[in-house]
């Protein structure tokens, strides 16, 4: 069994590698030690039916999610009528197509550890 190189390795979230903009949002993409990490911003009024509907070209979000929640309150609800409710500290994992939007006055804010690497990528 080979050995895997030691990482030694630290990031600064000022400093995206790129940064996707889409209606009401952005995703901030960071390539670390082999690894992509999202810091979804999404502001009051965004949904994904709305919002990323149009670059996604589905009916519902088909990406699996994997999230940290940093600030914000985001209700998501699955095609089979489901729904979830998330906020500040909450960890969030969802596999099945969904809509989802902010809900109140405040942005939402995560950390996407499944979906960086291809969320709102035209």
């Amino acid at each position: 069994m080979a050995l895997k190189t030691p990482i030694f390795e630290k990031r600064s979230f000022l400093k995206p590698d790129e940064t996707r903009t889409f209606e009401k949002g952005q995703i901030e993409v960071f390539e670390f030690a082999g690894s992509t990490v999202g810091k979804i911003t999404l502001q009051p009024g965004w949904r994904w039916s709305t919002s990323l509907k149009p670059v996604a070209k589905t009916e519902y979000c088909e990406e699996a999610h994997f999230n940290y929640i940093l600030s914000g309150r985001l209700h998501l609800q699955t095609k089979d009528g489901r729904s979830l409710e998330v906020g500040p500290g909450d960890v969030m994992k969802l596999t099945e197509p969904h809509d989802s939007w902010v809900l109140g006055d405040e942005p939402f804010v995560a950390l996407e550890f499944e979906a960086a690497r291809t969320y709102a990528k035209r």
